[in-house]
């Protein structure tokens, strides 16, 4: 386990598309899970231990963000031949634990991730209704890889101010997790 941070937000940046895998064994494109004000996607696995910390926030979190117009989907883009527990049948197990309410797709090839830039688990990505990117920071503090769970995340608050103005904060803290796990060349 690396820890590693993300980068600044590069404001305005356009999504990236993709065509994936859905642990529903469906295709999901970027026209799938776009929202009415916003769209938040996600690099996550089943195996870091900073996203199994935050999970529950996750799902809470894009709970309340659906209902005002903002769609989110997950994306598992580790090297599942040197890490197993993030393979596909384990990611099913996984969602389905987790009571996913946004698809989970397999970035097998790696690909979306390089796209976009990912560079760890979790790594939040949000966008507001014209697909610019306006949030690229953290769900909410940690302590000892639990939530420090004081009031709304800063996910949350970005998203919920991207849904009504199209504009993240000026100030974001990075979210911090495990590297992704590239495949060895």
């Amino acid at each position: 386990m690396s820890l590693t941070k993300t980068p600044i937000c590069d404001f305005g940046k356009k999504v990236e598309t993709f065509k994936l895998l859905s642990t529903d064994n469906t295709n999901i494109n970027l026209e799938d899970v776009k929202g009415e004000n916003g769209t938040l996607i996600m690099f996550i696995c089943n195996h870091c231990p900073y996203v199994k910390g935050v999970i529950q926030n996750i799902v809470d979190d894009t709970n309340d963000l659906k209902k005002i117009g903002v769609n989110s989907v997950a994306i598992m883009s580790n090297d599942t031949g040197n890490y197993p527990d993030d393979s596909f049948d384990k990611m099913k197990i996984f969602s389905n634990e987790n009571k996913f309410n946004f698809p989970y797709l397999f970035d097998e090839s790696q690909e979306i991730a390089k796209k976009f830039g990912a560079v760890c688990t979790p790594d939040f990505f949000g966008y507001n209704k014209n697909l610019e990117l306006q949030y690229r920071g953290r769900i909410r503090e940690l302590k000892d890889l639990k939530p420090v769970q004081e009031g709304p995340s800063d996910l949350l608050n970005a998203m919920t101010l991207i849904a009504k103005t199209g504009n993240g904060p000026s100030e974001q803290i990075p979210s911090m997790g495990c590297n992704i796990k590239w495949f060895k060349n």
